[in-house]
């Protein structure tokens, strides 16, 4: 297969699973979108890094997620976001609106950043925008540690493509890992003070 191809169809993919994140409000879907992306991530590190060090953001990214998961199975009420069907029209337009300011930008980033290829800008640029559209459309603990960590496997791509370095990858390790347990933490906490 050639290689731009299967790069444009793991952005397809990124695509896609971010979307689904911002779109759906169905946490166990966007868990599991989360995980699809992580494969997503992978797969374009996986082109700059050594294959072991880019397995450890899929498996940074999947235990995240398992984190995430096992405190929402956890947990017994079933928080609900309500939105009207014209809410999730809005985040379908406004998720519409990233993707068209990452391909229009992504040229102009190419040639700040000139050792990136253009299909890693875009990629990252993707996540980091729909990351923030997600950050700023909610306020539930979950669904804003989801952006958090989609805002930061972005960043990845685009960092992987700068640097290869075992601390950094391991410091951004720990660092989505700690976002997954305060994530956790913060989903339980409301359950926690009802208790005491």
């Amino acid at each position: 297969m050639n290689a731009t191809l299967q790069a444009y169809l793991v952005i397809a993919l990124l695509a896609l699973s971010s979307l689904v994140i911002v779109i759906n409000l169905d946490w166990r879907v966007n868990i599991f979108a989360l995980a699809a992306q992580y494969v997503g991530v992978f797969l374009l590190v996986a082109g700059e890094w050594p294959t072991g060090m880019a397995l450890t953001k899929l498996a940074v990214g999947w235990m995240a997620a398992a984190v995430l998961m096992i405190t929402r199975i956890a947990q017994k009420e079933e928080p609900r976001e309500t939105s009207w069907p014209s809410g999730r029209v809005f985040r379908l337009l406004a998720a519409g609106l990233v993707l068209l300011t990452v391909w229009s930008a992504s040229a102009v980033v190419a040639e700040w950043l000139p050792n990136l290829a253009l299909f890693q800008i875009q990629a990252g640029l993707i996540l980091i925008g729909m990351g923030l559209l997600q950050l700023g459309l909610t306020a539930q603990p979950l669904r804003v540690t989801i952006g958090l960590l989609t805002l930061m496997a972005g960043f990845e791509i685009i960092y992987a493509a700068v640097e290869i370095s075992l601390l950094v990858a391991g410091l951004l390790a720990g660092v989505n890992l700690g976002l997954a347990f305060f994530g956790a933490y913060l989903i339980t906490a409301p359950s926690q003070e009802e208790h005491q």
